[in-house]
């Protein structure tokens, strides 16, 4: 199929490029000519595990191809995603729909024949239904379904050969046999082909993240019980796992959620839910604890450290706000850093996705490119993002300051081997092994 996506952001290019790995003919298309020159030269502007690979694979095969020419991408294309950014809205939790309209302004534009528009974008609820008022007068050419994405950053590509579940919303039934078509290749390989209405496709999208985002919240705050009871939050997180009701996935006590999803998600779904005069106060809670719970590690660095943190070396171990992306919307890092680093303390941090812009402009606050020129003349370890080669440190090894600490947020290493070690350790939700 000749397919189009509008947007090289993270979902339009990964998706791309899988949709040509499994032999269609796709255009990606971008009105930032720097990003097209970057793609066309077999660069890609994201960090992902396995991308860069895949995108000179298909561009080779010619299945793959950029442009900024918005006019040749949409003509010569069959099914339109529309796969641009939906951000909040400064200073609200409204959802910023400008780019998905425009989009949809360009593809009126420049269409001639019977085209089916997609939105990937995580959209509210009702979108579509927008979408189809601005095509009106060409209603004949268009058919507006939703297909979100559910791609987890830094297993994207495998997210998308190995769905849970494709999921179709539409308000006809053609369509439907269309994807089903499109997505043979995965449904083959037994990936659950899911059906609704169009309205029901982008609330699903909203209701998935929220919920991912509520066990992440409620996990976090059980570990602070835990470090007041002196409980395991990983016995809890184990044993309520363990129901089948429940599931262990996202159950990890640690710092905020973050990413370009779960905040931006869980305030567009309260604002869609205002829209039509419902209050999802567990929603709102959430969001409110989500903001608490970076304050809350921050304040205990102070604990760790003392009140005065003047002159005091901390070295941040990760800096996304995942591992396996470089992805630092929402980071912890993003509160933690500057706050530290206005109380006086030296930081300094090592991120294998690189130096980060976010904290350039910082005073005292320095990128090291190794662990061991980041930690070795340290007073404090803080492990923020799990990325693999931080699994097996010898702190003993790098760090020459026989008085540092370590504050594992991800609960990364064992408290018993700190201790034989020597080593003053503090992690999240479980008792102090010092």
């Amino acid at each position: 199929m000749k397919l189009c996506m509008i947007g090289t952001g993270y979902v339009g290019l990964v998706s791309g490029v899988c949709f040509a790995d499994i032999g269609n003919q796709v255009v990606c298309v971008d009105k930032d000519k720097n990003k097209i020159d970057k793609l066309n030269s077999g660069i890609s502007p994201i960090y992902e595990p396995g991308l860069d690979e895949l995108i000179k694979k298909n561009f080779t095969a010619k299945r793959l191809s950029f442009t900024t020419n918005i006019n040749r991408a949409i003509s010569s294309s069959d099914i339109i995603f529309i796969c641009v950014g939906t951000p909040t809205r400064k200073g609200s939790i409204k959802v910023d729909l400008s780019f998905v309209y425009k989009c949809t302004k360009e593809i009126l534009k420049y269409s001639k024949r019977k085209k089916i528009i997609v939105t990937k974008s995580t959209v509210p609820v009702g979108t579509g239904d927008e979408i189809e008022k601005i095509v009106k007068r060409k209603k004949k050419l268009f058919t507006v379904i939703s297909n979100p994405e559910f791609l987890r950053e830094g297993e994207a590509i495998r997210d998308f050969r190995y769905p849970d579940r494709i999921v179709i919303g539409s308000n006809e039934k053609k369509p439907f046999n269309i994807m089903k078509k499109l997505y043979a290749p995965l449904i083959n390989k037994g990936s659950k082909f899911f059906t609704t209405s169009r309205r029901g496709a982008e609330l699903i999208k909203y209701a998935s993240n929220a919920f991912l985002a509520t066990k992440i919240t409620f996990i976090n705050e059980l570990a602070n019980l835990c470090e007041k009871s002196g409980v395991n939050i990983e016995d809890i997180s184990l044993g309520m796992g363990s129901d089948s009701r429940i599931g262990g996935r996202f159950l990890r006590a640690g710092p905020a959620y973050g990413g370009s999803c779960f905040p931006k998600d869980t305030k567009g779904l309260v604002s869609a839910a205002e829209k039509y005069k419902i209050n999802l106060s567990v929603v709102k809670s959430v969001i409110k604890s989500n903001q608490e719970r970076v304050n809350l590690l921050t304040k205990r660095v102070h604990k760790i450290l003392g009140s005065n943190l003047k002159n005091k070396k901390i070295s941040f171990l990760g800096v996304t706000f995942k591992p396996n992306t470089d992805d630092m919307r929402d980071s912890s890092s993003l509160k933690m850093i500057p706050y530290l680093c206005k109380k006086g303390a030296k930081v300094r941090y090592y991120d294998p996705s690189g130096e980060k812009n976010e904290f350039k402009k910082i005073k005292n606050c320095n990128y090291r490119n190794n662990i061991k020129s980041n930690c070795n003349d340290t007073d404090l370890v803080v492990l923020l993002t799990e990325w693999d080669e931080f699994k097996s440190i010898d702190f003993k090894k790098i760090v020459k300051n026989n008085k540092f600490k370590v504050y594992d947020l991800r609960n990364l290493y064992s408290a018993e081997e700190m201790k034989k070690n020597k080593i003053k350790y503090y992690s999240v939700g479980r008792p102090d092994a010092n």
